[in-house]
């Protein structure tokens, strides 16, 4: 019996819909929207495409978008500035740096730069702080790996006592994720094992798993023959792996692989996420959420 398909593309929308009718709701009542500004230096394509969406997304639900775009000769002076004047607008809940950067632009120091309580991403060192301590003191968890836990619990998954296991350990999935998922409260409470590229009989920690987390970005890692039967697969891995001909545009498109053997996975796992299509739609969501969360902090609802 295949295994149920834990689809990013439709939890994507049950939450875009409920921040839409949340933010109309603080709308009426108290008159103002969450603020979001994209700050994108140069025309890197993947980088134009990936803000032209949450562009997109972030009018979709109601807020108030800012696309503040710089040519890519910027001085990292001037950059640091920019973000000062949006730290001090108060109309601003949410601030994003479209990564990567030019080379004379030192990425740390900008995204260090951000207020805390406007990095809707989550990766300021105060908010990675604020994710390991747990619970109220939690602002905005990443983005990617809040949309894993949303996927996981809105599935029916019981994570209470769980075994966990997170294969990769990178800060913005991996370390997080495995964090996340050892916390006290709902969509929690496991007990879990990160392994990596050192890891001893990486396939003997997989087996064991009841959630196995994959983000290794390593296209087929997992087999078939390492997933415990009915466990929960989430496939993270988005890896290119050559070209096919549209159907519907007649123009090249990448073929797209996960890191799990996804076909022979679904036979054996009780849930499992697909790629495209399952963890993907998830990030720019938990971005929204995240930049509405802001709003509702700075008013105290």
């Amino acid at each position: 019996m295949s295994a149920e398909l834990i689809k990013g593309t439709v939890i994507r929308e049950e939450i875009l819909e409920e921040i839409t009718q949340e933010v109309a709701e603080i709308k009426e009542k108290h008159g103002v929207v969450p603020g979001l500004v994209t700050i994108l230096v140069g025309e890197n394509p993947a980088s134009i495409s990936y803000v032209t969406l949450k562009i997109k997304t972030a009018h979709r639900v109601g807020f108030n978008e800012i696309q503040d775009s710089q040519s890519p000769d910027i001085s990292e002076e001037d950059l640091l500035a920019l973000i000062d004047k949006y730290n001090n607008d108060d109309s601003i809940n949410g601030i994003l740096v479209q990564l990567p950067l030019p080379k004379h632009i030192d990425e740390k120091k900008v995204l260090n730069a951000i207020d805390p309580d406007k990095d809707v991403d989550g990766f300021h060192p105060v908010n990675v702080g604020r994710l390991m301590i747990g619970g109220d003191e939690v602002k905005f968890p990443p983005c990617t790996p809040a949309g894993i836990q949303e996927m996981i619990v809105r599935a029916g998954v019981e994570t209470s006592g769980a075994e966990v296991v997170v294969v990769g350990r990178s800060n913005i999935v991996g370390k997080p994720i495995a964090n996340m998922m050892v916390q006290k409260g709902p969509g929690a409470n496991s007990t879990v094992t990160i392994v990596h590229t050192r890891t001893k009989d990486l396939a003997a920690h997989c087996k064991r798993a009841d959630i196995l987390i994959v983000a290794a970005g390593v296209p087929d890692l997992v087999k078939p023959e390492w997933i415990k039967p009915g466990a929960c697969v989430i496939d993270v891995g988005v890896n290119r792996v050559g070209e096919k001909i549209s159907e519907k545009t007649g123009k090249k498109i990448a073929i797209l692989k996960g890191d799990v053997d996804f076909d022979a996975a679904k036979e054996i796992a009780g849930y499992i996420t697909p790629v495209p299509g399952g963890v993907g739609p998830m990030t720019i969501t938990m971005l929204m959420k995240n930049t509405l969360k802001s709003l509702k902090f700075k008013m105290g609802i």
